[in-house]
């Protein structure tokens, strides 16, 4: 059943899109502000995004805020990103949807927003209506999060669709050649958290990193540390041996991708390259 602020707006949402609306002055972030629309409770605002990470920060939210995340491209890639969000600690006074046609499916509670959990879907399923929850007092209130586009590419291990599933020869050495980190390295620790597991390792070779979420051990000392985080049942474990790590790194963490076993990827690696059939140069020497 709608809440009495979605019955009011729904029927705006048609006019909105098709009359001009106020567009964000800023194509990565927005900041607004209920005051605005004092009197006017029944508001709808556009906000249109345009960059692959970004933020959204809303005061004394009043009304509801369409949020129109699209990367500047138009690429047929662009079709088979997610959208990621993370609120942040103290974020309240609103529920967040998605808008798919009119039609909205809850994404987000006000109530959970505090726990500051990612919450990813396909940029095909549509914009973010975020709606604000009626309050009697009048305190201050915040709904804000981070954003960030993330490609659905092969070899990421963490995809919405099939968490945890083995890579193939092929999405292996995809990931090698468009993963945000690939290292040589060993898994030192396992911690199991609430919610995903964090993998302590020690790399010996590090190929590439988006981010600096691996730390060097030092010019004399050629090693680096850092952790990487994997879905709860993908059941890791640390032991001996050497192996290629990929993945991604979303707001900042290292979330594993395709992780063979490094005799196991260069057996594959030099294999290909007899063929020709490898999508890019890796030096393992």
């Amino acid at each position: 059943m709608l809440t009495p602020v979605l019955a009011s707006v729904l029927p705006l949402l048609l006019l909105c899109r098709i009359s001009f609306c106020q567009y964000s002055s800023d194509q990565c972030s927005w900041k607004g502000s209920g005051l605005t629309h004092e009197g006017h409770t029944r508001d709808v605002e556009q906000v249109y995004l345009r960059c692959s990470q970004g933020s959204l920060e809303w005061l004394y939210p009043t009304g509801a805020v369409i949020v129109n995340l699209r990367p500047n491209t138009v690429s047929p890639a662009a079709s088979r990103l997610s959208v990621c969000i993370k609120p942040s600690a103290d974020s309240t006074g609103t529920n967040i949807y998605l808008d798919c046609n009119g039609k909205l499916r809850l994404l987000l509670h006000e109530r959970d927003q505090a726990q500051g959990k990612v919450h990813c879907f396909s940029i095909q399923e549509g914009a973010l209506f975020i709606e604000a929850v009626p309050h009697m007092d009048i305190s201050r209130r915040i709904t804000a999060f981070q954003y960030e586009l993330v490609s659905n590419r092969l070899g990421d291990v963490h995809s919405l669709d099939a968490p945890c599933q083995p890579c193939s020869d092929a999405e292996i050495l995809l990931a090698v050649c468009t993963s945000d980190f690939v290292a040589r390295g060993s898994i030192q620790k396992v911690n199991q958290e609430e919610d995903h597991s964090s993998v302590t390792v020690l790399i010996s070779r590090l190929y590439r990193q988006k981010t600096q979420v691996f730390v060097s051990g030092g010019v004399r000392v050629r090693s680096w540390t850092g952790l990487i985080k994997m879905p709860l049942q993908c059941g890791v474990k640390s032991g001996e041996g050497e192996f290629l790590l990929t993945g991604t790194v979303r707001f900042g963490e290292a979330w594993m991708g395709c992780a063979p076993r490094y005799k196991d990827f260069l057996r594959l690696y030099h294999e290909a390259q007899l063929h020709g059939t490898n999508p890019c140069h890796v030096d393992t020497d």
